[in-house]
């Protein structure tokens, strides 16, 4: 099985769209249908009803972004990379192209 290019809990930038450069950790991953739920990017508002649980009213929510729109994010150089696999310590490893690094 090939590794994954984005996990959960990376940290990613967008590359298009209207959060475009904005970077952002990756909460939740859905493979099949190809998107991820970044925190604190895509936010839109809903209208909730009101629930024992919550109070309702207009709640901004995380909606889901496409894997194809999001790069892994590199640190040491400030932008987003692309990633090859490699070995590091005997094992698969996820390798930043632009700073060699393991992600």
């Amino acid at each position: 099985m090939a590794l994954a290019r984005i996990r959960k809990n990376d940290t990613v930038i967008v590359t298009s769209g209207n959060d475009a450069g904005k970077t952002g950790t990756v909460m939740s991953i859905n493979p099949k249908k190809g998107t991820a739920i970044v925190g604190g990017l895509n936010k839109h508002k809903k209208a909730m009803r009101r629930t024992e649980k919550t109070p309702g009213g207009l709640v901004e929510i995380e909606l889901p972004i496409r894997l194809c729109k999001l790069m892994p994010y590199d640190a040491d150089k400030k932008c987003g990379t692309r990633v090859r696999t490699g070995e590091k310590e005997g094992k698969k490893a996820r390798i930043a192209v632009k700073s060699g690094k393991a992600l």
